[in-house]
């Protein structure tokens, strides 16, 4: 008979390593918990989940947190997840600021630092992403080096094939052919790169809207429309990385324009996106103010909610919104047919669930389908919060394998 390996599925070891990562995940899940809790949720028997105890708590990965009350006999030892065990950072990324935060390896945030760029543009991208980082571990208490992973969003995605910048012409300084390798030379831990509407998906897939959801689109509506879209509880992103950038797509109600990615208008952006809506209430006699258009429009939605059904030039402006929306959902819905959607972003939170309502009904009468569609749940700084719920994912992965 063949000896079998310390690393085969089956092996006392590696037992032993799922129990381990068995109770670590419920202890993230739960809080704190007794021995005889974990023995009862994992199966395990009292002798076995104090044995696992003790070797998580020697290997650094849960400490001792106090003991449970209000029951008779002996109050129980609690246990928790160290939190000092590993952290992750996460950047979000516009043409304005670069905004760093830093979790523990529970996912508290523990340091968060915001960068302002439009005054920093001579400096390289690599030393403004460093110093976001650095301001955020600053303001955890901890240096660079105890970041074990970062995970960055931006719009657009950089392309697999030559590693440069896409989609994303708005963003200056990050189209070089040399970022990425800047990058990895400036930072001395894993770096990943993410769309940033992908990353608010990973926000609603695992902490939201879409959660115990494997099929569902995200799309996300703030100064630009972009769609995440989640297949078989996957991230589909393309051959190029540009799946989901339905701003681009042809829609009726808009000229056909041709080199659109040169011209950087047309179509659905150009429909439904923030630079629509100032347009749109003019057209209804509706005085808008001279603000950049994206504070305009979620003004103008907010407006528009609060007059409806009162104001019969607010009531148009919302149902008119809420078609356009729906045409462009529409074209989504009829290659994908998913059966979530998921609207997020600042002129979706101003629309709300009446702007919700409405897009559902105008769906209902365009696409053979019937998705439902909810409103996104993580409204503080979701692109940040999906880059730090990647970041962790992968480093507990690393941390709490206890096989090795």
């Amino acid at each position: 008979m063949a000896a079998t390996t310390p690393g085969t599925p089956g092996t006392p070891r590696v037992l032993r390593a799922m129990n381990d990562r068995a109770a670590l995940d419920l202890l993230l899940e739960h809080g704190p918990l007794s021995r005889t809790r974990i023995g009862k949720l994992t199966g395990l028997s009292k002798p076995t989940a104090s044995q696992l105890l003790a070797r998580l708590e020697a290997a650094g990965l849960v400490v001792a947190t106090g003991t449970s009350e209000g029951r008779p006999g002996p109050n129980a030892q609690l246990y928790t997840v160290n939190a000092g065990a590993a952290h992750v950072a996460g950047l979000d990324v516009t043409a304005r600021r670069i905004v760093a935060a830093v979790a523990d390896v529970t996912g508290e945030t523990v340091g968060e630092f915001e960068l302002p760029t439009p005054g920093r543009r001579a400096e390289s991208v690599a030393r403004q992403v460093a110093d976001a980082l650095d301001g955020a571990v600053k303001e955890a208490g901890l240096a660079r080096s105890d970041v074990h992973r970062v995970v960055i969003g931006t719009p657009g995605a950089f392309d697999p094939g030559t590693g440069r910048l896409r989609y994303a012409s708005h963003l200056p300084g990050w189209h070089s052919p040399t970022l990425l390798d800047e990058l990895a030379a400036s930072l001395p831990m894993p770096v990943e790169y993410e769309n940033d509407v992908n990353l608010v998906a990973v926000a609603e897939q695992r902490l939201g809207a879409a959660r115990e959801h494997e099929d569902f689109v995200l799309l996300w509506n703030e100064e630009g429309l972009g769609a995440a879209l989640v297949i078989n509880g996957r991230l589909h992103r393309g051959f190029t990385g540009g799946a989901g950038e339905v701003g681009f797509l042809p829609v009726p109600g808009t000229p056909l324009v041709r080199q659109v990615v040169k011209a950087n208008s047309g179509g659905f952006q150009e429909l439904a996106g923030a630079q629509a809506l100032p347009r749109l209430a003019t057209s209804l006699g509706i005085e808008t103010p001279h603000q950049p258009y994206a504070e305009v429009a979620a003004g103008l939605l907010a407006r528009a909610v609060e007059g409806y059904e009162r104001d019969p030039a607010l009531t148009e402006l919302l149902r008119q919104y809420a078609q356009r929306l729906a045409t462009g959902l529409a074209s989504v819905t009829a290659v994908l047919d998913p059966g979530l959607i998921v609207l997020s972003g600042a002129l979706t939170a101003a629309g709300g669930e009446l702007l919700r309502s409405l897009i559902q009904s105008e769906l209902a009468e365009l696409a053979a389908s019937r998705p439902r569609l909810v409103l996104g749940l993580i409204d503080r700084h979701p692109v940040l919060r999906g880059a730090l719920e990647r970041a962790l994912a992968d480093t507990r992965d690393e941390v709490f394998d206890t096989s090795r």
